[in-house]
């Protein structure tokens, strides 16, 4: 299959509507806490901490604690901190960085303890003959020098989407803060300032994804192609792909000569935790910083210890981490990202294959479905509030809605212009409204009519960020089969072969069926049977 099913190192994005995942049972007695059960840590956290699982094994068998964890994207999760939707819910709060948490208002009434626990650098992870090709495996270029590769065609790469994952995030704020001076906090006046240069950084981003798991994976799909270069992400998703055997060539390590933004994952109680839950906290992070776990760690995570007197791993290398300073106002990082998206990166084109059929009729699933759509275009007083709103559709995007039933029907394209973007915004919307559902379910033959249009785009993979959505609420009834799609599918050039298709498993929808689509096109399938269409469609926002 197309995409491998392993994960790197279990670094896998979960969704942002929360989805209960524990580290352990919650019975059974604890080595290190005398006789009884494990005390549960009930913990919000990225998913990028999912890895630490054998790590936490072995503290709840020294401590008597056990962590029980739900995952959310770092942006998201830290607003809802802020708001006060942790309290009562969670003991404490574990992502790769506090940083934009610690920029909200009233984030510092709900946070108490913070105690870092480990540390990645966002680095470049740069195929080995680039590196060699460049001069970078025996002298660290500067953000300045790797914007130059990228102006002159040297050098492409992958990196996350800054509104939902901490290493793209951690790279934009890295990139504008070298390229603007580096010697202060951002403000800005240097982001506006240094946008040319940025706008030519992020003209080599080829990859885009909303979590540093899914991007590794992406990367090894496309091997062979020669498409990308390099790998924006944490060092430990590098060195990770560099132990294991699914690349053909290895990725040199670049760590920016004039500097990075580190995680260091603090595990941070809250203040609402019982002094029950407190006192569990100080047993696991006690122990999280004994050398027996940060040694551990590092063998399990391919992350730093931060305690000292650990000694290093020769796979880190000896070159000192500068640590580039981090914006202290959020209306500064907030703008930062507006830019990115709306325009430093590429824009992006995407086909929406929505089902029309007659079973979305029933349970009201067309109207979650015009819902979700609308949360996107921004119209009719559905704007979205904090990070949700870089999931709207963008300036210099274009918009493909091809409504399905028994057959595709005719696609309508929308490109929202760089000003005066509310009036396509308001047409896509009358479109969403107009839709009415009867007729069968024709996934495949619908998901092949959206590869051949973008085969007939102006808007080439050069150009954009392509990618398919499929919302279907039942079983493919109509038109061809799987395998019909496949067959075509592996005739297309390779530059229409590269766009992933992201499904959403809703109403009574085949899973079995779209993880083969998933897996064949490189795509990704997301679950709306029990949550929210819309929290799905945003989701999907920071893989486009």
């Amino acid at each position: 299959m197309r995409r491998a099913r392993a994960l790197i190192a279990g670094l896998v994005f979960v969704a942002v509507t929360i989805t209960g995942c524990s580290f352990g049972t919650t019975t059974g007695n604890s080595s290190g806490s005398g006789s009884g059960d494990a005390v549960v840590l009930k913990v919000m956290a990225g998913s990028e901490v999912k890895d630490l699982e054998p790590v936490l094994q072995r503290a709840k068998e020294v401590t008597g604690v056990e962590v029980a964890a739900d995952y959310t994207g770092t942006l998201t999760g830290a607003e809802q901190i802020a708001a006060g939707q942790a309290d009562g819910t969670y003991d404490a709060v574990w992502y790769s960085s506090n940083r934009y948490l610690s920029l909200l208002e009233g984030s510092s009434s709900r946070l108490s303890t913070q105690t870092k626990t480990m540390a990645s650098p966002v680095v470049l992870g740069v195929r080995e003959s680039v590196a060699r090709k460049l001069g970078w495996d025996t002298k660290a270029p500067t953000w300045k020098d790797i914007t130059t590769a990228v102006k002159n065609g040297s050098l492409t790469y992958g990196m996350t989407d800054p509104s939902a994952s901490n290493s793209g995030f951690s790279a934009l704020v890295g990139v504008a803060t070298a390229l603007s001076g580096g010697g202060a906090a951002l403000t800005q006046k240097q982001v506006d300032a240094a946008a040319p240069q940025l706008r030519e950084f992020f003209s080599g981003q080829k990859l885009t994804s909303g979590s540093s798991g899914w991007l590794a994976d992406a990367y090894v799909n496309q091997q062979g192609t020669d498409r990308v270069d390099a790998l924006i992400n944490y060092e430990s998703v590098i060195l990770e792909l560099n132990r294991g055997d699914r690349l053909t060539e290895k990725l040199h390590v670049v760590i920016p000569a004039d500097g990075v933004v580190t995680a260091d994952y603090p595990l941070t109680l809250l203040r609402s935790a019982t002094q029950e839950k407190k006192d569990a906290y100080t047993r696991l992070t006690d122990w999280l910083r004994t050398p027996e776990a940060q040694q551990l760690i590092q063998e399990q995570t391919a992350r730093r210890p931060v305690v000292p007197g650990v000694k290093l791993d020769s796979r880190f290398g000896t070159t000192d981490l500068i640590e580039l300073p981090f914006p202290n106002r959020r209306e500064v990082v907030d703008g930062l990202i507006n830019a990115y998206m709306q325009d430093l990166r590429r824009p992006s084109q995407t086909v929406y294959v929505l089902d029309v059929s007659g079973s979305m009729n029933s349970r009201g699933r067309l109207d979650e479905l015009k819902k979700a759509m609308s949360s996107l275009t921004g119209a009719q007083g559905q704007t979205s509030q904090g990070v949700d709103r870089f999931a709207t559709f963008r300036a210099r995007e274009t918009v493909i809605l091809m409504p399905f039933s028994s057959r595709p029907q005719t696609p309508q394209t929308f490109t929202i212009p760089t000003k005066g973007g509310e009036k396509v915004r308001g047409q896509i919307q009358a479109a969403i409204d107009g839709l009415t559902a009867q007729g069968d379910t024709s996934i495949f033959t619908s998901v092949e009519e959206a590869y051949r249009v973008l085969e007939r785009s102006t808007v080439s993979s050069d150009q954009a960020f392509n990618s398919i959505v499929v919302l279907t609420d039942g079983q493919n009834t109509s038109g061809q089969s799987f395998g019909d799609l496949q067959a075509h599918y592996e005739s297309m050039p390779n530059d229409l072969k590269a766009v992933p298709t992201f499904s959403i498993v809703f109403g009574a929808s085949d899973r079995g069926e779209l993880e083969q689509l998933a897996d064949l096109t490189g795509g990704r399938v997301f679950d709306a049977t029990s949550g929210d269409l819309t929290a799905a469609f945003r989701e999907i926002r920071g893989y486009q």
